[in-house]
This record gives C-alpha cells, sequence and structure tokens, in this order.
C-alpha cells in the first residue's frame, strides 16, 4: 500500500490563506492548458482520502470531479449529500486503522489531501511519496502543509521539475530505513 501526497504550497509553506483560500492558485501562467502532471498522478491511486474542509472546499466548486472513490475524512459530519452516494462516504478514526480499512477493500494506492489529513500520517509515518508544487508567492500566513512531527522523517528526492518558468514541482520518496530518522 502507497499513501501519496500531491499538492501545491507557495513560497512559503502554506497550502491556503488562514480563512482556506485558494484563490492564490487561480491566476498561475499556463499558456499550455497543462494540468502540471495531474491525470498521470491521478491514474496511479486506487481512491482519495479528504479531510472535512477540503471536501467543503470542493463541493464549493460546483460539480463532482473525481470518478475514483472518495473516502472524507471527519468527526464532525454525519452524512454526505446524497447526490454523492456511492462516489463519496465518510470514514473516521486513526491513520493506521484507516489504511488497514482501505486496504481491506482492495485500495491498495491512496491519495492524501488535505492538508490536516496529511499531518496526520505523516506523524504516523504513512506517506510513501510527496509531490510538491511550489507556487512563486508569499502569503505571509495560512494553513500550512506540514505541521509539528514528534520524530524527523526522511525522504529520497526523486525529481524536480520547472514548469512554465515558475512552477517547480519536486517529487520525494520516503526513506524506509528507520536509521535515517532521528529526533
Amino acid at each position: 500500500m502507497a499513501n501519496l501526497v500531491y499538492i501545491a504550497t507557495s513560497l512559503d509553506g502554506y497550502i491556503a490563506t488562514k480563512e482556506g483560500g485558494i484563490e492564490w492558485l487561480t491566476n498561475i501562467p499556463n499558456p499550455s492548458g497543462s494540468d502540471f502532471g495531474y491525470a498521470d498522478f491521478i491514474a496511479r491511486v486506487d481512491a482519495i482520502l479528504m479531510g472535512r474542509n477540503t471536501f467543503e472546499k470542493v463541493l464549493s466548486f460546483g460539480g463532482w470531479h473525481y470518478e475514483k472513490p472518495v473516502f472524507v475524512l471527519s468527526k464532525s459530519l454525519t452524512e454526505l449529500p446524497q447526490r454523492l452516494e456511492g462516489k463519496a462516504e465518510l470514514i473516521s478514526g486513526s491513520p493506521d486503522k484507516i489504511q488497514a480499512t482501505l486496504s481491506r477493500r482492495g485500495l491498495e494506492n491512496i491519495y492524501i489531501d488535505g492538508g490536516m489529513v496529511v499531518q496526520s500520517f505523516l506523524q504516523a509515518d504513512l506517506i510513501d511519496e510527496l509531490i510538491i508544487t511550489t507556487i512563486p508567492k508569499l502569503l505571509g500566513d495560512g494553513i500550512p502543509l506540514f505541521g509539528k512531527l514528534e520524530r524527523m522523517k526522511a525522504f529520497t528526492h526523486l525529481s524536480t521539475e520547472v514548469i512554465n518558468d515558475c512552477l517547480v514541482k519536486s517529487r520525494y520518496l520516503r526513506k524506509k530505513d528507520a536509521s535515517h530518522e532521528t529526533g
């Protein structure tokens, strides 16, 4: 099983404004109409796990843009909109428990999305791959991609790509050797 993150951050490491806004992502130069590799990435995953805040942001876009099963991690939601029946479902529990549940259902490659969900899976040492696109903007404050960790997590750099002369997309794999972790 592999848990994968595909996300954009500002130069100062934020994934959204303090209010959860992502409008700063909308005016990125894209003369070729590229999807920045998203289609290739999403083809690799079996399902998407997102937090409640990310889910609510996705709903604000109108329509439903996912063909893969979506699991919404929430302690506060009790139901999802009926129109998403068979497309999305609620899930709760620790990262370990969620991973075991999804694996029992035959879902092996999971796209982990949303700041708090990414942070909790990192804390549990359950993120296998990070694909981070850095946007050349400073937000000054906001929702950080990374939070406090109990111990260092080591990753190996696989590649970096400059897109449209302004975006920097880097890919990292988690080092499996515990001797690389300290602290």
